[in-house]
Parts: structure tokens; sequence; C-alpha cells
């Protein structure tokens, strides 16, 4: 039967394929990234609870006692919701250490790691394929004895098939009665391609076609994603991701990434919860360290954000220049780049967001003047909008309605960063001071202070803060500064520039002021 044959086939059967993340496991071995303890609970919680996961691998056993430590954390939560069977742990042939570690914290599945090339068995192990097996059948029978659920990695499985298929025979043959819940078929060196994956599944089940079996994909050749496919259209029954795609050298599949595939592309039925993959990349992202790139397909920050005029013009169009990868569906919106290649159907939505109503003239106007900045490589974004506006259309609209007066900030060895500020809200001036962790802080809580003393109200909590050279800038250029705001729930963003990164700050957060004081304003 052919690839599209067998892809109609499933279209009507919608197979169930279960994801396991190794997020935990895998994942932590990306160079730099180590969770700590309570980092893995709280994302383990989520792929659990949140997220739908259908299994977690969330350690490697014996590493250590902080490790330890995490495991049993994990497990006592996933007791208390009735999901220990979902919770697994990597272990070795060890002669039992790995099995009694793993009870020790409380587990109640171990995923065994045997080897699945012969070069891997007589190097490495310096065994014969006959000691090694003997070796496996022991362990499983005394993890068994323990109470364990147990799986099977074959290690370097792709590369066994390439070239000691005979040896993974010998190895399944000898282990299919033993007890094995699942055979985890591991492309462990991220060597092979979706033709040879095709193949070496089908050899697979058509040899042992009552066997569970996952796959395990690495992404050395950018293939990670579609060798998952791959193996599913084959007969895999789960498959293996972390979020984020992280993992050792070039990571493995990326969770957000084979969902979408499995679900859109084959139809597949998974029990994932699309809405909270977001929300899951941006926690990982956030304890390991390491950025998701903008353009990251579903989970990248520019993925929904459409920069040419005409995209945007075929939106408004019945959706001209969308497909099934709508941001509503993971929790996202869909955003339109201000910038020289905008055209004025971007500004018209953008526009449009803002509850702005322009004449066509006007509109010209104001995209002319996003596209010189644009040239300029100036970022604009759908807050700079309104002040663009104002300043294109020479409204006779009032000046802002917050300023800055004066300020003085300090900070000295062995003290706490002080800052003094005078500001004029609606015409009336206000003076105070405060210490704070930061020159920012201070001079922010210092604002805190007039807005609760003297007029009796506070202003949006932030809750980002990014600090970066403007795209085209140089390292001694401007520093731009960009805060995340939210307004019991509404969240928002300003910008600021300036030679100095506390200037830029307090330039963002007096553009907020502004935006808040205008809509205040409004209500009354």
């Amino acid at each position: 039967m052919g690839t599209a044959e067998q892809v109609g086939k499933y279209k009507g059967l919608q197979p169930f394929v279960e994801i396991l993340d190794s997020t935990l496991r895998d994942g932590e071995q990306t160079s730099g990234v180590s969770f700590l303890p309570h980092e893995k609970l709280i994302i383990a919680r989520m792929l659990l609870n949140d997220l739908n996961v259908d299994r977690i691998e969330v350690a490697s056993a014996r590493v250590s006692e902080g490790e330890k430590e995490a495991v049993a954390m994990i497990c006592r939560y996933a007791e208390k919701i009735d999901k220990l069977e979902h919770v697994e742990v990597l272990g070795f042939v060890d002669g039992g250490q790995s099995v009694d570690w793993v009870v020790s914290c409380g587990g109640k599945t171990i995923n065994l790691l045997a080897k699945g090339s012969l070069r891997h068995c007589q190097e490495q192990l310096k065994k014969t394929p006959e000691a090694h097996i003997e070796d496996i059948r022991r362990e499983v029978g005394y993890a068994r004895k323990k109470g364990l659920t147990v799986n099977l990695y074959l290690e370097d499985w792709s590369n066994g098939m390439k070239d000691s298929p005979f040896y993974v025979y010998q190895l399944m043959d000898a282990l299919c009665d033993c007890g094995i819940r699942r055979f985890m078929l591991p492309d462990t060196l991220g060597i092979m391609n979706p033709l040879q994956c095709i193949e070496y599944f089908r050899k697979m089940i058509k040899r042992y076609p009552d066997a569970h079996f996952d796959f395990h994909a690495h992404n050395d050749y950018d293939l990670a994603v579609s060798n998952s496919l791959a193996a599913v259209l084959s007969g895999a029954k789960g498959l293996h991701v972390t979020v984020n795609g992280l993992g050792e050298r070039c990571g493995n599949a990326p969770l957000s990434s084979v969902q979408v595939i499995l679900k859109d592309q084959f139809h597949a039925k998974t029990n994932i919860h699309e809405n909270k993959l977001n929300d899951i990349s941006r926690l990982v992202e956030s304890y390991s360290g390491i950025a998701v790139a903008p353009n990251q397909p579903i989970i990248g920050d520019n993925v929904f954000t459409q920069v040419a005029g005409v995209h945007a013009d075929g939106d408004k169009k019945n959706g001209l220049y969308q497909n099934e990868l709508v941001p509503e569906r993971f929790g996202r919106r869909r955003e339109y780049a201000l910038g020289k290649n905008s055209g004025k159907a971007n500004i018209a939505k953008n526009l449009e967001e803002l509850g702005l109503e322009l004449t066509p003239e006007q509109t010209r106007r104001v995209t002319q003047r996003i596209t010189e900045l644009g040239d300029k490589k100036e970022r604009v974004t759908i807050d700079d909008l309104p002040f663009i506006v104002s300043d294109v259309l020479k409204h006779d609209a009032p000046e802002d309605k917050v300023k800055l007066v004066s300020y003085v900030v300090s900070t000295a060895y062995g003290l706490k960063p002080g800052a003094n500020i005078k500001v004029e809200i609606n015409g009336q001036a206000y003076e105070a001071s405060a210490t704070g962790d930061g020159q920012y802080d201070a001079f922010v809580k210092s604002l805190r202070y007039i807005y609760r003393k003297y007029l009796d109200r506070t202003f949006p909590l932030l809750q980002n803060y990014q600090v970066s050279i403007p795209p085209g800038g140089r390292t001694d250029a401007l520093v731009q500064t960009v805060i995340t705001w939210n307004d019991n729930g509404r969240v928002f963003r300003t910008r600021g520039l300036d030679a100095d990164q506390t200037e830029a700050a307090i330039k963002a957060t007096f553009k907020m002021l502004n935006i808040y004081e205008n809509e205040k304003n409004n209500e009354l």
C-alpha cells in the first residue's frame, strides 16, 4: 500500500497516538539546562493536568539526590491525582540498582535502556548479544517482581536496523515473552530519513504484530517531526516529544509541531489540550533559559503576525491567507506588523483593534510615516500607533496627561538604590521618593506611591521586562526596553528607546501611564 493510500486509510480510522513527553529527562540533556526539583514538579503538573499528556519521562535513575527528590515529589503528586502510572523514569541494566532507586521514589514505571545495535552491544558493553539478553531478562524479572511496569529502550535502534538487523531481531525474539509493556525505538543519533523510518517500522511490525512500539526521534538532520509522522504512518502507537524541542545536540521532536501535524495532516487522535501548548512553552522557556525562536511553528512570537499588507487585506476577504493553524486554537491571537511592508490593510487592522477610524487619505498618510520609520529600521508597535496618528494628522490633541518633570536615581555600595521624582498628572504636580531593588524599581515604587496616596488608585502591573539592542543597531547604540503590562487580565506592551537602560524603561512606563490615563478619562 502506498503512503497516500495509507494516509487515506488511517484518516477514516482516526488512530489514537500516545504522547510521551521527555522534557524533564531527555530535554534536560540540552546543554546548559538543569531544572530545580520544584521546577520539575511545576512542569510535570502542567504536562499531566493542563496539557493532558499521556505519559511523562521525568528523570534518569541514580543521577543525584536532587533528582531523587524531584522524582519523589512528582510521584507523590501524580498519585494524588491518580496518574502515577503515567510517570516514567529511565533506568539501566545495572543489577537492580535502578529498579530499587525508582521504587524508593514511589515510582511505578521504569524505562530500561538496552542496546539496540550490535556495535553498541559489543563496543560499549563489551558483551555478546546472548549475555546482554540474559542481563535484560534478569533485570525485567526483578523489576516486575518489585511491582514495576517495564518499557524497554533499544538504544541506537536506527543504526541497528541499518547495520545489524539480525541483532535487533535476535533481541526482540528473546524478549517478547518476558512481560515488557512497550518497546521504544530511538533514532538516537538522528540519522534516519522518513523513507528509512517507514521501511524499518514496517519490518518491525510485520515481524512483531502484537508488540507496542514507541518512536523516539532526534533532530540532527531537522527530520524529527517528519520521522515521527512516518513512524505513525507505519504503525507506531506512541511518540516521544519534548517541549520546545529541547534535547541533546539538535534536540528532540517538538511537542507542539508533532501534535498539530498528527491532527491536521494525519487526522490522528491524541489527548493533548492544544490551547495549553503556548503556556507550557513559555513556562519551559523561562525555566530552561533557552529562548524559543520567533519563527518556531505554533509557539514562536512571530508565527501569527502578518507582515505583508496584501495578507492583511486577504484576511479581511474571507481569510484568504489563513490555514487550520488559527491562533485562537492555541490560546493566541493574530497580529499585523507595522513597518515598511505593512500597507494600508495592516494599518487598518491595527486601527480597528484600537477602535480608531480614519479617512482613506488619513490612512495613506499614516501608512507613509510608518513606511518611513520601517526604512530606518524602527520597530513600530500597535501601542505606538495612536501617537503616530496624532503626530501625522497634527490633531489639536491635548498634551500628555502624565509628564515627568524631574527625577534623580541613585545607587551606592551597601545601600538600596533610591529615586526622587516629580511628575505632573492632569496638570497637578506631585513629588515622592522610594527605595527599591534597582533604580527602575525605586522609580516605579515612587510613582505607585503618588498614585496611591494622592489619586487613590493604582496602575497596571509590570508582567515582563525585556531589554535589547534595537534591530539593526550596534552594541553602543540605543537600548530598547519593552515592558509588558497587565491591567486586570488585559495584556499590552509599551516600548522606550534611549542610550540609557533606566531612561528607556522610564519612557516605556510613561507611555503606558498616558495610555492608561486617557482610557480612565474617557470612562468619565
